[in-house]
């Protein structure tokens, strides 16, 4: 199943005042969409809203024809910082199989594809909360991946990596948008934009100023707010 977001004139509100939107757009099939913007654009509104953990006040938000917050399962989320369960990192990277039902050679089969994808197939029986920043990162989109998701949905998860972890960090996003799933990130980090983006999405003030392939919009931005941002004055 290819991943299809359409979003029509959606909104998110709180003690009516409008934080997000009206937001309306459309993404399909596979590939990597880059969410940029200030602090307090609205990037991670944006994430929650599309992925269906805020329920917009008006408007609609849809993957696939189906409201996105029964349809959660067939996606994945990483956070900012990962919680982190008292396990093993096998034990975290299959829980979600384990929560589907999965068992036995099968469940450990995809475990073990999943922590040599991430390179994390080393740390197998050590306790998650051993395990460094970058290493916890990589163990979370793992998590986010095995259950075959059409989409996964990161939210700044590179903040605070050495230039190391996030490299490894990134080609495993890099790897999956490749297996055809359908990538949406938020980062305040223009070199990693330029590098992994097909696409990006510009939010400024709770408005999605402006939507373009990856080359259009680093080369020439269309809005006066976008420009500011990547000479560094927003």
């Amino acid at each position: 199943m290819k991943a299809g977001l359409d979003i029509r004139d959606a909104t998110l509100e709180a003690g009516g005042q409008r934080l997000l939107g009206p937001l309306t757009l459309q993404v399909q099939g596979p590939g990597i969409t880059m969410i940029m913007g200030p602090n307090g654009a609205g990037k991670s509104l944006f994430l929650r809203l599309a992925h269906g953990l805020a329920r917009p006040e008006r408007g609609q938000v849809l993957w696939n024809d189906q409201p996105a917050r029964g349809t959660m399962a067939s996606r994945g989320f990483v956070f900012q910082s990962t919680p982190v369960l008292r396990r093993s990192v096998a034990a975290n990277v299959g829980f979600p199989l384990q929560a589907q039902g999965v068992r036995g050679a099968d469940r450990r089969a995809r475990v073990a594809d999943a922590l040599r994808a991430a390179r994390l197939d080393g740390r197998a029986d050590q306790p998650a909360a051993r395990l460094s920043g970058g290493e916890r990162q990589r163990m979370a989109l793992a998590r986010a991946l095995i259950c075959d998701p059409v989409a996964v949905l990161l939210d700044e998860p590179s903040a605070n990596l050495d230039p190391g972890s996030t490299a490894a960090l990134e080609q495993l996003i890099r790897d999956s948008a490749s297996r055809g799933v359908r990538i949406m990130m938020s980062t305040h980090d223009i070199g990693q934009a330029r590098r992994l983006a097909d696409r990006v999405l510009f939010f400024s003030e709770g408005t999605l100023v402006e939507q373009a392939p990856a080359a259009d919009f680093f080369d020439a931005p269309r809005s006066e707010a976008a420009r500011r941002y990547l000479g560094g004055l927003l």
